[in-house]
């Protein structure tokens, strides 16, 4: 594997004005593509197999009126009672005409026909029926819905617009580039050149900006969910800044001991680039593992990031070697250009020429000084970072999941504030509404089962009321609304929903089907909750056989493996502190702590696996290689450390900077939560496993932690990412002298 991408790296270098512009033509190509084909996204989180997925589906068929988008308009009169004056029911049936009028609504209907106004006569809700789902509803219609209150507001009544309806896509605005920024500033601090940090940076850019076009080009036929292009875009930022750093960082110290450019390109894509071969296949392997699982949303964005991962790896192995060959030297600080002779572009080696010594190893820096207190300290570092750890992931076990709803839109949001007033004024069930389907052969079997449903869910403990039920235009569907007592997210809520279920399941002369958007948050994080440790063990064991290839080792992936469940654990123990319990909330600019998205966990594990990787296989490569190559495992480590910190550490605050901007810059908190776990994930990570437990462990093993049995390393084919093939290949090319 090594001599092969040496070769493709001196290729590039030799070819690279052709390689170039082979990535600019698909780069625009691609562009042109996505502008013209760009299809619509959803916001909405479909689960098929679940009843309250196939209540819709049936709604669908047999009762499309009701299969729309919904949409409700809360209104508060200046005072109590006024809802009864004259003056009053005009202002509401103003704001009623207006929504019926409003372009793609079917209907609204009119709170005092259906007693949908508060005791105090101060709160009524407007319902709005759309013809369509919310993922068909554009800007203009949405826009218009917001502004259907303007006439009541002027009189000093509060009018907000809410529903499902609103779910529009997160928009990721300018602001994000300050992440990017970030990373630009520490790419200066870590190279010291602005032609190196700039250089690592556009090719990141570029193969962010192919991958994001292809999948936009895509969207015509595949249906993505709202989030999948931004974690694509924040994943392949992260990963292409990452792997072109470390190659870059390869490249300048083989410039460093003399080597020609080729020959340094050759060199740094062997070794370095075996390294993002590999790490990069972990994370696309985690990513991909989310298809298992078989929830369409899951999948889709796990795909569409795996596809910009892997098309960040092939720019980092072939665009960014041509782009060195452009650099040259000039990666290099100005005071170190002139410290090192240019070598000749030769096919021999220049540190194999005769007579050739190449400068002597500075080993005094930070690095190598962390490795030797670690390693020196190891057995106290190891019990520390487990105890640290531990104490972190404590609040873990409290973690509750549901899919996002109004009330934990950002503060001072139409949909935000049309939650809070049907809170106020009617409940906090009202803003969670469940819907009862009701399907029979004839109208007759159907009419007959209503009340008997009726009757079972209005006796069910924590119904508030039962809405009298809408008959399709065939009459073999009915359409029950039931309100609870608590709100959607309400773990009694969730119990409410299994009761009813169960209570009407003895229902034998018609389907009875419970749905909602309540519901279906519950089945979806009840059935993402059943899937995650399939997956876990999937991705982990895959991977786990996978890094056994790379190191020929079988401690070593096993411990990985096994700092990666720390990881995950301290990160699920912050996130839920942060963002369900509310400690230090406001830092990250969240209005109301409440439970995390469903499929966060899910898909933190699967993100963070492969960046968890990254490092693993950035730093224990570069000991493999060095233990292969004669020095003591001790030593190893020491130097594995010493050469890796430096960049890993920029490649985890670069990480974390992009990620950070994720959280800092947008206000949809399902972002804002991934964006928040994944920063936080990559610091535990890189600095407290990777860094600090990761030698302490090394280094107690020693050299058993390479040992591997014989039969099986027989039947392992050897991928030689240390690079002891390249060097007999380089040896071979190498003349004996006489």
């Amino acid at each position: 594997m090594a001599t092969l991408l040496y070769r493709l790296g001196r290729g590039s270098l030799r070819r690279r004005r052709l390689v170039v512009a082979v990535w600019l033509v698909v780069l625009v190509g691609l562009g042109l593509a996505a502008a013209t084909l760009r299809g619509p996204t959803a916001s909405n989180f479909t689960m098929p197999g679940t009843e309250s997925q196939r209540a819709l589906d049936l709604l669908a068929e047999q009762f499309p009126a009701a299969s729309g988008a919904t949409g409700t308009i809360a209104l508060k009169a200046p005072a109590d009672g006024q809802l009864t004056t004259p003056q009053g029911q005009a202002v509401v049936k103003e704001v009623v005409q207006k929504a019926s009028t409003l372009p793609g609504v079917v209907g609204a209907v009119d709170p005092f026909s259906v007693g949908a106004v508060s005791p105090d006569g101060r709160y009524a809700l407007v319902q709005v029926q759309f013809a369509t789902g919310a993922d068909e509803v554009d800007d203009a219609q949405r826009t218009a819905y917001e502004r259907v209150g303007a006439s009541a507001e002027a009189q000093g009544w509060q009018v907000a617009s809410g529903g499902e309806v609103l779910n529009a896509e997160p928009e990721v605005g300018s602001t994000e580039a300050i992440g990017v920024l970030v990373a630009a500033v520490v790419l200066v601090i870590t190279f010291g050149s602005l032609v190196a940090a700039g250089m690592t940076m556009l090719n990141a850019l570029i193969g962010v900006g192919v991958g994001m076009a292809g999948l936009f080009a895509l969207s015509s036929v595949v249906e993505l969910t709202s989030t999948a292009p931004i974690l694509a875009l924040m994943l392949g930022l992260a990963v292409g800044i990452d792997y072109s750093l470390f190659i870059t960082s390869r490249y300048r110290q083989h410039l460093l001991e003399g080597l020609p450019a080729d020959e340094a390109v050759g060199r740094a894509v062997g070794t370095a680039g075996s390294a993002v071969l590999f790490a990069g296949a972990t994370v696309v392997i985690a990513l991909a593992g989310l298809a298992v699982v078989d929830i369409p949303f899951l999948t889709v964005m796990g795909l569409a990031a795996a596809g910009t991962v892997t098309v960040a790896v092939l720019v980092a192995l072939t665009l960014q070697p041509a782009l060195l060959g452009f650099a040259g030297r000039r990666v290099l600080p100005r005071r170190l250009r002139s410290a090192v002779p240019a070598a000749p572009a030769t096919d021999a080696p220049a540190d194999e020429e005769p007579g050739h010594t190449a400068p002597a190893e500075d080993r005094s820096g930070f690095g190598f000084r962390w490795a030797r207190l670690v390693t020196r300290l190891r057995v106290p570092v190891i019990l520390v970072g487990l105890l640290g750890l531990g104490l972190l992931a404590v609040p873990t076990p409290d973690m509750r999941l549901a899919l996002p709803d109004a009330g934990t839109a950002p503060a001072g949001s139409s949909a935000r504030v049309s939650h809070d007033l049907i809170s106020e004024g009617f409940g906090p069930g009202f803003t969670g509404r469940l819907a009862v389907v009701v399907a029979g052969d004839n109208p007759q079997a159907t009419a007959a089962a209503v009340p008997q449903v009726t009757a079972l869910v209005q006796r069910t403990e924590n119904v508030l009321a039962v809405a009298p039920p809408q008959l399709s235009p065939d009459g073999r569907t009915a359409l029950l609304g039931v309100v609870p007592k608590t709100g959607p997210t309400d773990a009694d809520t969730e119990t409410l929903v299994h009761d009813i279920r169960e209570s009407v399941s003895g229902i034998r002369d018609a389907d009875v089907l419970l749905t909602g958007a309540t519901a279906i948050g519950i089945d979806v994080s009840e059935k993402l909750a059943d899937a995650l440790p399939v997956y876990l063990l999937l991705v982990v064991g895959l991977s786990v056989l996978l890094l056994m290839l790379v190191f020929r080792s079988l401690l070593v992936p096993v411990k990985a493996a096994l700092g990666f469940l720390l990881t995950v654990a301290a990160t699920f123990g912050i996130t839920v502190a942060v963002f369900q319990q509310g400690h230090l909330a406001d830092l990250v600019g969240l209005d109301d702590p409440g439970p995390l998205i469903s499929f966060l966990p899910i898909l933190l594990i699967g993100i963070l696996f492969g960046l968890a990787m990254d490092y693993e296989v950035f730093l224990v490569s570069r000991m493999r290689e060095d233990f292969v190559h004669g020095d003591t495992a001790q030593q190893a480590t020491i130097n594995g450390m010493g050469h890796g910190a430096r960049v890993v550490t920029a490649a985890a605050l670069i990480m974390i900077s992009v990620f950070g901007g994720f959280v800092f810059f947008l206000h949809d908190p399902v972002i804002k939560s991934i964006g928040f776990a994944l920063a936080v994930g990559v610091a535990i990570d890189a600095f407290v496993v990777r860094m600090t437990i990761v030698p302490a462990v090394m280094s107690l093993l020693g050299s058993r932690a390479w040992w591997l049995p014989r039969w099986l390393g027989k039947a392992l084919p050897n991928v030689d990412i240390e690079g002891e093939g390249l060097r007999a290949h380089l040896a071979e090319r190498t003349p004996t002298p006489v």
